[in-house]
C-alpha cells in the first residue's frame, strides 16, 4: 500500500474547543514522519484516535488500508504505539515488562522467549533487561518503551514525543534507534514539537497548527511554500569593498550587507548557490571561513509557515 495513514475531514471536539479541525493526512508507507506543531495544535489526540484512544466526531480515518475503529484490533495489533513520557512500573523488570505486554499481544511463551532479548539487544538494553526499571535513566526508559512499541513486529510505530525530558546524549540514543527500526521496514510517525530532532531523522513532514495541517510533504517540499528570501551568511577573513562589490554583481543576489567579519547575502532564488558566492569572495580577495544558509532549516519553515498561516488569519 502507498499510504499507511490516510485521514479526510478528521474532526475531535472538546466541548466548544475544535482540536482536530477537518484534518486531512497522509503518510507513505517506508517513511519516517514528523507531525510538527506547537503545544496545543492537536498532535496528541490526533494520534490518540490514530491507535483507537479516542473516537472522532467527523471524517475518515484509513490506517494500513482499513478504517480503524473500537471493533478491528486486528488492525491495531498491526500498530506499536509509545504515548508522551510513557509510565512504566518501576516495581518490574524490563523483560518482566514486555513478558506482560506479549501476553496481551497475544504472543506464544516460545514467541517471547525469541523476540524480547532480540529487542533489548536492539535498543542498547540487552545488559539491563534483568534491573528494575525503577533503576532506569529516562533515557533508558524511554528505549524500553520503544521496544514495547516494537513487541508486536508492527508495520506502524506511532510515536508521541519520543525525545520528551531527554538530555543531549538520551535524545541521541532515540534518534538512532528510530534510524534502526526504520531499516527493519517499519513506518514511524512521530509527533514532536523538537525541531533540530526531527529534522535530523524524518524525511517527511506535516505541520499542524490550531488542528489543520498547514503544510505536508518531503522537507524540500514544505519549504519550498516559504517564499522569502534566503540569505546566506559567510564569514570572512580580509573583507573589503572589493569582496562586496564582486558579490553583488552575482545576478541571483537581491542585497549585502557587512556585519563586522560577516557578509549577509539575500539571494532571490531558493538553489543552493553558496559555491558561486564562495567564488566571487574569493575572486574579491576575501577568505571564507565558515559559511552558513539561512532561512532553509526546519525551524525556519517551521515559523514561516506559522507566519502565513497566522496572516490568512488576521486577513479573515
Amino acid at each position: 500500500m502507498e499510504f499507511v495513514i490516510e485521514t479526510a475531514n478528521l474532526t475531535k471536539k472538546y466541548g466548544n474547543l475544535v482540536a482536530v479541525d477537518e484534518l486531512d493526512l497522509k503518510v507513505k508507507a517506508d517513511t519516517i514522519h514528523g507531525f510538527l506543531g506547537p503545544n496545543g495544535a492537536g498532535k496528541t489526540t490526533t494520534l490518540k484516535i490514530l491507535v483507537g484512544l479516542l473516537k472522532p466526531d467527523g471524517g475518515s480515518v484509513n490506517v494500513l488500508g482499513q478504517d480503524i475503529g473500537w471493533d478491528k484490533p486486528h488492525v491495531r495489533s498491526r500498530i506499536g504505539y509509545m504515548p508522551e513520557l510513557p509510565k512504566l512500573p518501576k516495581h518490574l523488570k524490563g523483560t518482566e515488562l514486555l513478558d506482560i505486554y506479549g501476553r496481551m499481544y497475544g504472543m506464544t511463551k516460545q514467541a517471547r522467549e525469541k523476540q524480547i532479548p532480540k529487542l533489548l539487544d536492539m535498543v542498547g538494553l540487552k545488559e539491563r533487561g534483568n534491573d528494575l526499571i525503577g533503576k532506569y535513566s529516562k533515557g533508558m526508559q524511554q528505549r524500553l518503551g520503544m521496544a514495547q512499541a516494537l513487541l508486536n513486529e508492527p508495520e506502524l510505530v506511532i510515536l508521541d514525543e519520543p525525545g520528551l525530558g531527554l538530555d543531549p546524549v538520551g535524545m541521541v540514543e532515540v534518534r538512532d534507534l528510530m534510524k534502526e527500526m526504520a531499516k527493519e521496514g517499519v513506518t514511524i510517525f512521530l509527533s514532536s514539537h523538537l525541531l533540530h530532532e526531527v529534522e535530523q531523522v524524518c524525511t517527511h513532514v506535516t505541520v499542524i497548527n490550531k488542528g489543520v495541517a498547514v503544510a505536508s510533504g518531503t522537507f524540500k517540499q514544505i519549504s519550498a511554500k516559504v517564499r522569502g528570501p534566503l540569505t546566506i551568511e559567510a564569514e570572512v577573513d580580509k573583507l573589503s569593498e572589493a569582496v562586496i562589490k564582486k558579490v553583488k554583481e552575482l545576478p541571483f543576489v537581491t542585497d549585502v550587507s557587512k556585519d563586522g567579519k560577516k557578509l549577509l547575502v539575500e539571494v532571490k532564488t531558493r538553489d543552493d548557490v553558496r559555491s558561486e558566492v564562495s567564488q566571487a569572495i574569493t575572486a574579491g580577495g576575501g577568505i571564507v571561513i565558515d559559511m552558513n544558509l539561512k532561512g532553509e532549516s526546519l525551524e525556519d519553515v517551521f515559523m514561516g509557515l506559522l507566519a502565513k498561516r497566522k496572516k490568512k488569519e488576521v486577513v479573515k
